[in-house]
């Protein structure tokens, strides 16, 4: 049990690494894009290229990534044995650890 519990914890934070470029693309596109319009962020002054472009980036990346995502996390949950309540959520936020570690040195 054990074992796969460690499994699950490498598995979402080695996805976490590859997972920083798509956690960078959403963020781009929604700081220069929605927040921007609403006067939250301000927009990158060399986009100018428009949000379409980004959105055909953006899309397909993120859908690949949580596509294998899924796929990797999928037999180790059930090996696993824990409420998906819970094994979901705490999946996503370890995938998160590596985005956020950077984050965290880029602000020292």
């Amino acid at each position: 049990m054990w074992k796969w519990r460690l499994t699950a914890v490498g598995v979402n934070l080695l996805l976490g690494i590859p997972g920083i470029v798509p956690v960078w693309l959403l963020w781009y596109f929604v700081s220069n894009g929605p927040l921007a319009e609403m006067g939250y962020t301000r927009r990158e002054a060399t986009e100018n290229d428009g949000m379409m472009l980004w959105l055909v980036i953006v899309v397909p990346v993120v859908v690949v990534f949580g596509i294998l995502w899924w796929l990797a996390n999928g037999p180790v949950r059930r090996r696993v044995r824990l409420d998906p309540l819970l094994y979901w959520p705490t999946g996503v936020l370890l995938t998160l650890v590596p985005t956020l570690a950077l984050i965290v040195a880029g602000s020292v």
